[in-house]
């Protein structure tokens, strides 16, 4: 199968697949979510997003009918049905189902998954960055399913030929719309702090856990925008993006300064997901 979709039980292709209108989802945006990328049917750093999953999940009061055990069993039978090598396995549970009313409805959650093809980043290559202004809600350590501030900021950033748009709040840099985002300055990795401003990204803390194990000073504080444009590197993280170096942020050079320091961490990053998966990009083989 190409291309798989599941809800409750029911699986499918996943353009066939369809979901009740009395769903919270359709309403509220009312459910959390997560993701990870899949080589030859391993799932990478599973446990850990399951953790967020469960984690988001508990901050807004939803309980998923499947315990962590069981959903990872599922998601790995859902990922067996796909043709590809490459996934992203996506999966949300909603508050439950119920006439359109904010109070919570009487029953239990639903489960959704999504498994498509797609692939890690490149970290060869280099990409353009925009900053926007950060309007959204404080929550945003909740993985939740109401992501319009990001699609907007993703829209400008694809107008500007942009990989991602940076949040700033005032003059404090964030997050990304779709990801982390951290510098180097002076041999020192620089990221803004896991609270209630940012989602802690799976790939930000396994940055943060490299980093000390190659001996590379790490900061969790807050920075300022003159930071970012001042940095020696500014990377960018996320489930498929494991640290690529940033070259421009609103239209001026960015970052640069340190390629030596930047490729050993992308190297160790890469080489902890050869590891796990066997994942090769040039030969697409298992090592």
């Amino acid at each position: 199968m190409d291309a798989l979709g599941y809800y409750n039980g029911n699986w499918g292709s996943l353009d066939e697949m369809t979901v009740s209108m009395n769903d919270r989802v359709c309403f509220f945006g009312d459910g959390v979510y997560d993701a990870a990328i899949c080589h030859k049917k391993t799932i990478y750093r599973l446990d850990r997003h399951i953790d967020r999953f469960f984690n988001s999940a508990k901050l807004l009061e939803i309980t998923p009918e499947l315990s962590k055990e069981k959903l990872k069993t599922l998601l790995n039978e859902m990922t067996a049905k796909v043709d590809h090598d490459d996934v992203l396995v996506y999966w949300q549970a909603s508050r439950g189902t119920g006439r359109r009313n904010h109070a919570f409805p009487e029953g239990t959650s639903n489960l959704y998954i999504m498994i498509k093809a797609a692939s890690v980043t490149n970290l060869d290559k280099k990409v353009k960055l925009i900053t926007v202004e950060d309007t959204r809600f404080l929550h945003c350590n909740i993985k939740t399913l109401n992501l319009i501030p990001n699609v907007i900021a993703s829209q400008r950033a694809k107008e500007a030929d942009a990989y991602e748009a940076v949040f700033h709040r005032g003059d404090i840099v964030t997050e990304c719309a779709h990801s982390n985002v951290h510098i180097l300055k002076d041999g020192t990795f620089i990221t803004h702090p896991a609270d209630n401003h940012i989602l802690p990204g799976i790939a930000r803390g396994h940055l943060v856990q490299v980093c000390g194990g190659l001996g590379i000073p790490v900061e969790e504080r807050e920075f300022t925008l003159k930071e970012l444009f001042d940095a020696d590197e500014v990377l960018v993280s996320s489930t498929s993006t494991f640290g690529v170096g940033a070259d421009h942020i609103d239209g001026k050079p960015a970052g640069g300064r340190a390629p030596e320091l930047l490729k050993k961490i992308q190297d160790e990053m890469m080489a902890d997901f050869h590891s796990v998966t066997g994942y090769d990009r040039e030969g697409d083989r298992t090592l």
